[in-house]
């Protein structure tokens, strides 16, 4: 849903800023995007999407942090041996052959 809302308002956007249709249809186009933005169900969502973000914000940011630990720990147990991680270069000036 969201997405095909970001779609709309770019095509909206784009023709707006495309348009050589003059001020009479970007008034048009503008009239139609605050009534749009106005509408009291367009309000509720908009308010119902920001609600949902504060409360999942504070979860979504442990999740984040504790895969960033995870992540973080594995590279340094990976990153304690890593002489045979890479193969010499042979085309590399000075590499070990």
């Amino acid at each position: 849903m969201m997405g095909k809302l970001k779609i709309l308002i770019l095509v909206g956007v784009g023709y707006v800023l495309g348009a050589r249709a003059g001020r009479e249809r970007y008034e048009q186009i503008r009239d139609r995007a605050k009534r749009f933005a106005n509408n009291p169900k367009v309000q509720d969502t908009v308010s119902k999407a920001e609600e949902t973000v504060r409360h999942q914000a504070p979860v979504v940011k442990d999740k984040v942090s504790d895969a960033a630990n995870a992540a973080a720990a594995k590279v340094s147990r990976n990153g304690d041996d890593d002489s045979g991680d890479f193969p010499a270069d042979p085309g590399r000036p000075g590499a070990p052959s």
